[in-house]
């Protein structure tokens, strides 16, 4: 998820998936996945079908010399002419046109801000994320976009057009069928036409491959040599994170900074899908080694004139939640020490805005958010230790703490003593007035107990109407004294609450631990015998179990 820069990662319990409609294709996701469970595969039905009706151009990107090799350039050029492809061509000419369309623009005075437009990765994350940035992209089509618009001059607009390339983020939108390397040597098999047993020699006249002007990806090559790349008119940036630096001195700094030469990656010889990163120098040499010589005049036929301007409107991923819903999100969230979002970027967005909008489309989970996780945790523990209606510790404290006690009492030599509390009447309320009223009466309880013995002291919901008190080197004199001033304040709940007088009351049995007697019976066992004994002589009223 981390390495998703469009956030198209969707996590459903158990099942990861790609989210199509957001998917920018960038590629990153393939080599991250530790079970390699992530491919890329284009439409080689399609493909096959138009090779097989011999009017499709086939555009064979240049970076097919690093991912066939050590299969010769002429080799894979003469097995898509075996397979039936009129024409291949190798993105030239698009990077031609848009060169110059480069050159022109920037040849203008007073354009500011210009971000390349030519890397259709960037330009998808603009327009579905950062649209405040979509007036600074440079009104200039992609390459592969122009080289389309090229050939349909050249060949005739009927002419089908196969793309076979490193990167499609693209070529779904432009093209008649897009496929990765694999792909179109899978298509080529289909066809009858194996690469290895091509000749080492082009079969006919072959497309251009010579430059002019541009470089690969549609950079003017006079601007790369005249440009420094710390020039203030010139910047180069490689990574999606410069996507939002640039957001906020463009748009909140206002700062003019010229020409901004942005790329997801080292270009498309640096692709992911293509190779590691440590061998990217590597596919540089190879390329070197197969390029050919610059051209001393320009390679476009000056008879065909193609448009190459472009423009780009706002395209959001979807739905975008509405933003009390999302600030809905973040306060399920919880805030950190300081007030603010966690925004830890653990859950793979870098913000919880961001998280909370992936999470109302249905592409993320809390099982995704440790601050959320950790802060369900602690309110399950407080929850287990805290009993929800009188705010009373729960049986299970109780327990636990009981058996400190104990362990304690016997180190010490101290004794402590325990109230079994039963509220008298408690029954003909709920059946007169309702279990609501019922449970007034024991939120009340809870309150008046709590206030009644010590903060050391332990003060517990044993389940239903009855509770017990744990009360810390406490001897039988003092607990009688404790068990009293509680069944007081508790004699005047009925009237406090609009009942009558002795509408409610307590009864409680008082027993002690002394570990000087260890053989005695359990204490909570005495206690709870002492209050039955208080109960059947009338209530509202104490006995011990000494």
């Amino acid at each position: 998820m981390r390495v998703c820069a469009s956030g198209a990662i969707a996590i459903e319990g158990q099942v990861v998936r790609i989210d199509q409609d957001t998917c920018q294709l960038a590629g990153s996701c393939v080599p991250a996945c530790p079970h390699a469970a992530i491919d890329v595969v284009g439409d080689v039905a399609r493909a096959v079908e138009l090779a097989a009706e011999g009017n499709a151009v086939l555009i064979l990107s240049i970076e097919a010399a690093v991912h066939f090799h050590p299969v010769a350039p002429e080799q894979v050029v003469n097995a898509a002419w075996a397979a039936g492809f009129a024409a291949v061509h190798h993105g030239v000419q698009g990077d031609e046109l848009v060169a110059e369309e480069y050159a022109r623009v920037l040849a203008e005075p007073g354009w500011g801000t210009m971000i390349r437009s030519t890397c259709p990765v960037i330009v998808g994350r603009v327009r579905h994320e950062y649209p405040e940035l979509v007036p600074y992209l440079a009104p200039v089509a992609t390459p592969l976009a122009a080289e389309v618009r090229y050939l349909k001059q050249l060949h005739g607009e009927t002419v089908a057009i196969v793309f076979a390339g490193v990167c499609l983020a693209e070529s779904p939108d432009v093209v008649d069928a897009a496929l990765t390397f694999a792909d179109l040597e899978q298509v080529l098999t289909q066809r009858g036409a194996e690469i290895r047993h091509q000749p080492r020699h082009y079969a006919r006249i072959a497309g251009e491959r010579r430059r002019f002007m541009s470089t690969p990806g549609g950079m003017p090559f006079p601007v790369l040599k005249e440009e420094r790349q710390a020039s203030r008119t010139f910047r180069k940036l490689r990574g999606f994170e410069h996507l939002e630096r640039l957001r906020t001195a463009v748009v909140e700094h206002r700062l003019d900074l010229g020409f901004v030469d942005l790329l997801p990656c080292e270009g498309c010889l640096d692709h992911p899908l293509l190779g590691p990163p440590e061998e990217l120098y590597w596919r540089r040499r190879l390329m070197e080694q197969t390029e050919p010589p610059r051209s001393a005049l320009p390679v476009l036929d000056p008879s065909v004139h193609v448009r190459v301007g472009a423009s780009y409107t706002v395209a959001r991923n979807g739905h975008q939640a509405p933003e009390a819903e999302v600030d809905a999100v973040v306060r399920q969230i919880g805030l950190a020490s300081n007030g603010q979002p966690w925004d830890c970027g653990a859950c793979g967005y870098s913000t919880c805005r961001r998280f909370a909008s992936a999470f109302l489309k249905g592409r993320a989970g809390f099982r995704q958010c440790p601050p959320y996780q950790e802060r369900r945790a602690e309110e399950a523990r407080r929850e287990a230790a805290v009993d929800e209606l009188t705010g009373l510790a729960t049986y299970r404290v109780l327990r636990d703490r009981l058996t400190q006690e104990l362990s304690r009492s016997r180190r010490s030599g101290d004794p402590f003593a325990v109230l079994f509390m039963d509220m008298d009447g408690f029954k003909r309320i709920n059946d007169s007035h309702g279990h609501a009223a019922g449970s007034t009466v024991l939120a009340e309880v809870g309150r008046r107990l709590a206030e009644a013995v010590r903060a050391t002291d332990t003060a517990a919901r044993y389940g239903g109407d009855e509770f017990v008190v744990l009360l810390i080197r406490t001897d039988l004199t003092g607990a009688v004294h404790v068990a009293e001033v509680v069944r007081e304040r508790l004699g005047g709940l009925g009237a406090a609450l609009g009942y009558a007088a002795t509408a409610v009351t307590a009864s409680i049995g008082v027993a002690t631990f002394n570990p000087e007697t260890p053989e005695a019976a359990d204490v909570l066992e005495r206690a709870d015998r002492a209050l039955y004994r208080a109960k059947a002589a009338g209530g509202n009223q104490l006995a011990t179990g000494d």
